[in-house]
């Protein structure tokens, strides 16, 4: 079945043009009512389609806020191509400044390929694989560790297996210019959008640029001067001379489970690395406490393999099975 989001906006004219996807949403206030979700779409020239997102969760500000500046001052008369851009895809979860919408509780980032006759989650998904997607070379999905998660920024793609596409994408985010390169090496799950990306042939970069609910200064920058690289790397501006050449990133890759800590039992997590230190297997992640039991002792918990701590987690009260850190190592 097709779509039932539509848009005013039509995606084959010139110009600039910034308006909304409307998802039909029948509720007790609003019989005939629609999500709203804002999308612009900037085009002139025969360059490649350039397709951004951000807001896939609603609590990672940094992509929201460059795409919205992005589109606020862009002239179409510099493109060579065509940008769609939206800063806040799942717009409930942005408007809420939750993870996952709080319509229907759904992670927008699990929910590929989507379906039309599902809840708004889904159906957003199914708008992006179906529409969206298909008229892109390019895709980027900007995210941050919203409010449970700390990240090292990092802009990353996700190997698809194929290797002329993969070099594709290590070439895009070599040119973004990020200070860290991550490859997501392991990939259990369909649901994400970089693995429909995947799925489609198209060229796709994720990236993880702060955390903690809050906006990143340094992650934001890093967006704002990748964006500008990135559009130069495929044609759709002129390089930007103001803006600073991307320098060689440290490259970092995931590769199991093994890479990640999770919390053995509830308690207050008192953590004892940084973001970005080495550690070797074996070493302390950090304690949890049991604050209501003060006789009870702290529980330790460890890191199974040596690497570059990249993620963290913010909030200190933990329960049982939460992520507490995840490690990468360097791209051999």
């Amino acid at each position: 079945m097709t779509t039932q989001i539509w848009t005013p906006l039509d995606y084959a004219r010139a110009g600039k043009q910034l308006g909304n996807l409307h998802l039909p949403h029948s509720v007790h206030r609003s019989a005939y009512g629609t999500i709203t979700i804002p999308m612009g779409i900037v085009a002139g020239g025969t360059g490649p389609t350039i397709l951004l997102t951000a807001g896939t969760h609603g609590d990672e500000y940094e992509g929201q806020i460059a795409l919205t500046k992005l589109l606020r001052t862009v002239d179409p008369a510099s493109i060579n191509g065509r940008l769609i851009v939206l800063p806040t895809l799942n717009a409930p979860a942005a408007k809420a400044g939750c993870r996952v919408s709080p319509l229907d509780g759904g992670n927008l980032n699990r929910a590929y390929p989507g379906d039309p006759l599902g809840g708004p989650t889904a159906a957003i998904a199914h708008y992006v694989s179906t529409v969206l997607l298909p008229l892109a070379d390019f895709y980027q999905d900007f995210h941050a560790g919203g409010s449970s998660l700390n990240y090292l920024p990092f802009v990353s793609t996700r190997l698809s297996g194929n290797a002329e596409l993969d070099g594709r994408a290590l070439a895009a985010a070599r040119a973004f210019g990020a200070p860290y390169l991550q490859v997501w090496g392991y990939s259990p799950d369909p649901r994400l959008s970089t693995s429909e990306s995947n799925r489609q042939g198209i060229v796709s970069l994720g990236g993880e640029f702060g955390g903690g609910g809050t906006v990143s200064r340094q992650g934001l920058a890093i967006v704002e001067g990748g964006l500008r690289r990135l559009l130069a790397h495929f044609g759709l501006i002129e390089e930007d001379r103001d803006c600073e050449p991307p320098r060689p990133a440290i490259e970092l890759e995931v590769l199991g489970r093994d890479y990640y800590v999770y919390a053995t039992e509830d308690g207050v997590f008192e953590p004892m690395t940084d973001l970005g230190q080495q550690v070797e297997a074996g070493a302390a992640c950090g304690v949890i406490h049991a604050v209501h039991d003060p006789a009870r002792p702290a529980t330790p918990q460890h890191f199974e393999i040596p690497g570059i701590v990249v993620c963290q987690r913010h909030p200190s009260l933990v329960e049982r099975g939460d992520c507490l850190a995840h490690l990468a190592t360097p791209r051999t």
